[in-house]
């Protein structure tokens, strides 16, 4: 019967994400609109309110097209394959509603985040397309670049709480938020992030000034809308994840979904104000500036922890 209502609830979320990413796509919309001194969606609905259904009916109604030469079902598959990840990782997030919680999310969310490659892998290959495949390397190496100082990262709070599960770390956030003592590991974890989920200034697997739109070139109607969806689940948990990691707010709070909705305007607001980088200059970033600072810090903290056991014991 525990089971039951588990499953139930973690489906109630899920459907609680859907329609967030739809108000989410809603929000940068409106958001670059007035950066760039100009209305967003405003026509369909109150405000604008339905364009998100409205262009989920759009793409989902249309007819689905593909290449002649491509591998059918790889191809059909990895867009499915990929919102699956997207919306399977959200069980990690401490919420004390009855939801699943186990000692080891950090694990769990780690090999999700490395799953989540073979999508962009298999999408960009399967379509038999020069730019597809292009789109798709640049992808998967710029997202392996990138998990390498996330984990680093992760290892480090894994370090200073003692243990594998997030909800140890709104219990050790009660005094003080993470990012007050280590600040440039937020602001590191935010822009891997941004370079993790394709955001600009890091959107190299989809540039359209130069990729044709990247691993996706192929894929239109309802492989592309689930590509979408994909993209934006992650936007959301990343912006939750920060919450949790850095702004330690308890789950059951009205303050913790305020802060991760402010993250993801901030995630709007890099958008709208950053230019791209260059793809070199990525990846310079990625190995000779986030990994020194990440292991730095988890060298900081494992040395801190060795401290502390000799002065207690």
């Amino acid at each position: 019967m525990m089971l039951f209502i588990e499953i139930v609830n973690y489906l109630v979320l899920i459907v609680c994400v859907l329609i967030g990413v739809a108000f989410v796509t809603l929000l940068e919309r409106k958001v670059l609109g007035y950066i760039q001194i100009r209305k967003g969606p405003n026509k369909v609905g109150y405000m604008g309110l339905l364009q998100p259904f409205s262009d989920a009916l759009k793409l989902f109604t249309k007819e689905p097209t593909y290449s002649v030469v491509s591998n059918f079902l790889a191809y059909y598959l990895s867009p499915v394959f990929s919102l699956f990840i997207s919306l399977f990782i959200w069980v990690v997030v401490p919420y004390k509603v009855g939801l699943l919680s186990f000692n080891l999310g950090m694990l769990f969310f780690l090999c999700c985040l490395s799953l989540g490659v073979y999508s962009v892998m298999i999408a960009g290959w399967s379509s038999n397309c020069k730019y597809s495949l292009l789109g798709g390397l640049r992808a998967v190496a710029q997202t392996i670049s990138y998990e390498v100082s996330l984990a680093l990262i992760l290892l480090s709070f894994i370090m200073l709480i003692g243990g594998f599960n997030f909800e140890l770390l709104s219990k050790y956030q009660e005094f003080t938020w993470f990012i007050v003592i280590c600040f440039p590991l937020g602001l590191v974890w935010f822009s891997s992030c941004l370079a993790e989920t394709n955001r600009t200034p890091f959107d190299f697997s989809e540039g359209e000034s130069e990729l044709v739109s990247g691993f996706n070139t192929e894929y239109s109607g309802g492989g592309f809308a689930l590509i979408f969806m994909a993209e934006y689940s992650s936007i959301l948990f990343m912006s939750v994840l920060f919450v949790v990691l850095f702004l330690g707010s308890d789950s059951s709070s009205v303050m913790f979904y305020m802060k991760s909705v402010f993250m993801a305007f901030v995630f709007i607001w890099v958008r709208g104000t950053l230019p791209r980088f260059r793809y070199d200059k990525l990846m310079y970033l990625a190995w000779k500036s986030y990994l020194p600072i990440s292991i730095n810090y988890l060298m900081f903290f494992v040395g801190f922890k060795m401290l502390c056991f000799c002065l207690y014991n």
